[in-house]
């Protein structure tokens, strides 16, 4: 929210010599993050000229200037008739217009310096602004003409304060709970909190007028729904304007320090008064009005076209504004195009009106439609202040575009007050450790425009209805930290009870990434929105009964990444290509996160989520946790270029599977788990490189090498190694407590072993075969090697191990060593016929 100091000043006493550095403080005070601060982007001298004379003046290149001898008072002439030669390329301005004239020194917004410049045969002695060039709208097809707005200053006055161009802002974060602070009347009050300035409230200002007559049906089937979606719905008939007045300077210039653009009086007006108290307001053509306005819910099938010129398919939770020919504003959100206010406009409906929260953040969201008004209503709209929102803009249509207030109108208010909260006198003090007396409770409740009636030892406090945010006893006691100031709080370390800490889950996820870290490998994380062609690449089995299917968003920020992922692997593949083009080529990561898939069988609960703004029921609730997806935690590694790089007497080794599948086996030690691997498939990787990652018997996970067709399609490299493991079932399948693993002082016995085996059979099961045979003095086995070539009959490979045997009490004979050699080649040759090797 952005807030002009003059305005906030009109509802709050402002120090003289008041800065915007203090208005910040003030407002950090009681709970706003200061945002920024905005200034004038004029700086002078900008003052008052009269045309005193132009001479046209035609030019070689198609174009017509003015020779222009401007008026601009003895303190700023540049010759002893007060005046000064400016060329002009308008044409809509006459002799005795007075106009705005920058000087040699001023700066106008972009930043544009004014200097005196010689051009088409002149010295320019300053420029003739116009609107734009001020920074106050966007008409440029002339200059400005203080006349046509209202204005006939003395030549030669200071025109930045008579365009309010003096003026500054502070900017502060409005967290979603207090919406009352997006309005002038929000922050002034919560500026009084804070010094205890005097405070006036803007709707205070405001009597209610009797206005009747304009139909307004509430249809909204609330019954159904639970809550209404409105609660007030005033309208005011304003006859006679002229909507093509210029909006005054003083409210350009706050509307454009508060972030809204000039678009037309009525329009500004309607804009002004929003963000003066909060409440947002339409203006409708009253002659495009057929009969009178209904509320209602959408029909299926009915489309709005908005004031952005968008045709609207509309839902059938969207709650609309309709007349007698059909819809003609998405309410809360944005007006119909039909009904839209233009500079032929006489008679205005003026309509302010109170929606149900969750309904418009829905539209909006749904529509991708956010708006002013929609950033209002879902944060709450105080309902009290509909009926004086709407007579104030009342009184700025008569005021300055010259209307008549019309009895014709409606008031229809079903709001609810606020229901009373119990709040025990030392409750504030026991939640925030500090001794409040009961005055200072009872006094910060009442500063916040709080009905409180003390009783024995409690108050019971009505909220103020601008609050719906305060719902229980906590909420006051916030308020009560707040208003009396937070530097109030002891900051208090609190002591850790014993017993507790990390849980297994937790402390075996660090271990696993303190591992992988200190193994060279670098920590990522992608975003978890992924395109569906990326799911069906890299996902769980899509097809079959064991189908797993993906989460799609409803309303996705991306539409071309509109499901949630199934892997990790698209994420690091993302973050490759984004290092790859940016020539860091050697890469080695991971990512440890949740992946997201509904399982077969399961529902989404996309069919259990309530209508309209109806608060679920327990067994809604239900429905809708019982349709959570599977979220398991997922570990997923990614290599490319170089593990060694080229150097004097050692080339480079490019990244392959052996180099992931370390990585693998890294990670699955942490947590005192060991892994094995067999060749596999998976769509997207290399045929004959790819393997199956096998945990206590069971398939966690794969490896391999991308497709070529896969890298190319991603702009990466031939050659890109990738892993990915369900983390949560390994941690499931490991020990309970890591084993230790005792320090043998004996030396060790090694041997190598060579078994001949068929060339189906798994290397990852022959070596299973043999660590079993080999009993408990077997400390160590590897494959080294897989040789396929002379002297092994075809369809037969020889895959040869490396042993290491060792005794915990002794020093082994090179006798026992053999025997268990022989007892890993028994049990090999009785899985797969396997021989040794001669």
């Amino acid at each position: 929210m952005r807030v002009p100091l003059s305005w906030l000043g009109e509802y709050v006493d402002l120090p003289d010599d008041v800065t915007l550095e203090h208005v910040h403080e003030a407002l950090v005070a009681v709970g706003f993050e200061e945002e920024d601060v905005h200034l004038s982007e004029v700086t002078g001298p900008l003052v008052v000229g009269q045309v005193l004379e132009f001479t046209p003046e035609p030019q070689s290149n198609g174009k017509t200037i003015n020779w222009c001898r401007i008026a601009v008072g003895p303190d700023h002439a540049s010759d002893e008739a007060d005046v000064r030669g400016i060329v002009c390329g308008a044409h809509n301005f006459a002799v005795g217009d007075k106009v705005v004239v920058s000087l040699p020194g001023a700066v106008l917004p972009g930043p544009f310096p004014i200097a005196a410049r010689k051009t088409y045969g002149h010295v320019s002695d300053g420029m003739m602004a116009s609107t734009r060039e001020l920074g106050l709208g966007e008409e440029h097809d002339g200059i400005l003409l203080l006349k046509d707005l209202g204005l006939d200053p003395e030549v030669g006055t200071d025109a930045i304060p008579l365009l309010g161009l003096d003026d500054a802002a502070v900017e502060i974060n409005v967290t979603p709970d207090r919406g009352y602070a997006f309005s002038i009347r929000g922050v002034a009050r919560e500026y009084s909190h804070s010094t205890g300035a005097a405070y006036r409230d803007p709707a205070d200002a405001q009597s209610p007028v009797a206005r009747q007559g304009f139909r307004v049906d509430v249809a909204d089937g609330a019954p159904v729904r639970g809550r209404a979606g409105v609660s007030t719905f005033i309208t005011a008939v304003v006859r006679g304007i002229d909507a093509s007045r210029p909006t005054p300077p003083w409210m350009r210039s706050r509307l454009r320090l508060a972030g809204i653009r000039s678009i037309s009086l009525p329009v500004d007006i309607t804009n002004y008064v929003m963000l003066e108290t909060g409440q947002p307001l339409h203006a409708y053509d009253l002659a495009t009005v057929a009969g009178g306005f209904t509320v209602r819910r959408a029909n299926a099938g009915e489309h709005l076209t908005t004031l952005d010129g968008r045709d609207r398919a509309l839902d059938v939770e969207d709650l609309l504004i309709t007349d007698d020919d059909g819809p003609i504003g998405l309410a809360g959100v944005m007006g119909g195009e039909r009904t839209e206010v233009s500079p032929t406009t006489t008679d205005v409906v003026v309509e302010a009106a109170t929606f149900e929260p969750i309904s418009i953040a829905r539209t909006a969201r749904r529509q991708k439609l956010p708006s002013e008004a929609s950033r209002r209503f879902e944060r709450g709209v105080d309902p009290a202040v509909s009926r004086p929102a709407a007579e104030r803009a009342v009184q700025l249509l008569v005021e300055l575009a010259g209307g008549t207030a019309d009895t014709l109108g409606s008031v229809y208010d079903v709001s609810i007050a606020p229901s009373a909260i119990f709040l025990a006198e030392d409750r504030a003090g026991r939640m925030m450790g500090v001794d409040y007396t009961t005055a200072e409770v009872e006094e910060s409740l009442l500063a916040i425009g709080a009905a409180v009636e003390p009783a024995d030892g409690s108050f019971t406090v009505t909220p103020p209805t601008w609050r719906p945010d305060l719902l229980t006893s906590a909420d006051l006691v916030e308020e009560v930290a707040r208003i009396t100031g937070y530097d109030r709080i002891p900051s208090v370390l609190p002591v850790a009870p014993p017993g507790r800490g990390l849980t297994r889950e937790q402390s075996l996820r660090r271990a696993v990434s303190a591992g992988l870290a200190a193994s060279g490998l670098t920590e990522v994380f992608a975003y978890p929105f992924v395109a569906p062609a990326r799911n069906a690449a890299f996902s769980p089995v899509l097809d079959g009964p064991d189908a797993a299917t993906p989460v799609t968003l409803a309303n996705p920020l991306d539409t071309d990444a509109a499901e949630m992922r199934m892997s990790l692997i698209p994420g690091l593949l993302d973050t490759a290509r984004r290092n790859l083009s940016r020539g860091l080529l050697d890469l080695a990561l991971y990512e440890s996160g949740s992946v997201f898939y509904v399982k077969p069988g399961a529902s989404t609960g996309t069919d259990f989520i309530p209508v309209g703004a109806a608060r679920p029921d327990d067994e809604t609730l239900a429905a809708l946790n019982a349709g959570l997806p599977s979220q398991p935690r997922h570990l997923a590694f990614l290599r490319s270029g170089s593990t060694v790089e080229r150097q004097p007497g050692q080339a480079a080794q490019s990244a392959d599977l052996a180099d992931v599948l370390d990585d693998v086996r890294t990670a699955v030690r942490q947590v005192a788990a060991e892994v094995s691997v067999r060749q596999g498939r998976h769509v997207s990787l290399h045929p004959g490189r790819t393997a199956e990652l096998i945990v206590a018997g069971e398939v966690v996970g794969v490896a391999g090498e991308l497709l070529p067709a896969v890298a190319a399609d991603l702009d990466l490299p031939r050659g890109v190694v990738v892993a990915e493991l369900d983390l949560d079932r390994v941690m499931a399948l490991a020990r309970v407590e890591p084993a230790p693993v005792p320090i043998s002082a004996y030396p060790v016995a090694t041997q190598d072993l060579s078994l001949v085996v068929g060339a189906d059979a798994p290397a990852g099961e022959v070596l299973e075969a043999v660590v079993s045979g080999a009993g408990e003095l077997l400390e160590y086995a590897r494959l080294v090697d897989d040789y396929r070539g002379e002297g092994i009959d075809e369809g037969s490979k020889s895959l040869t191990f490396a042993l290491r045997f060792r005794a915990t009490d002794r020093t082994l004979t090179a006798a026992e060593a053999s025997e268990a050699k022989q007892g890993s080649v028994r049990l090999a040759g009785e899985r797969f016929g396997a021989t040794l090797r001669d």
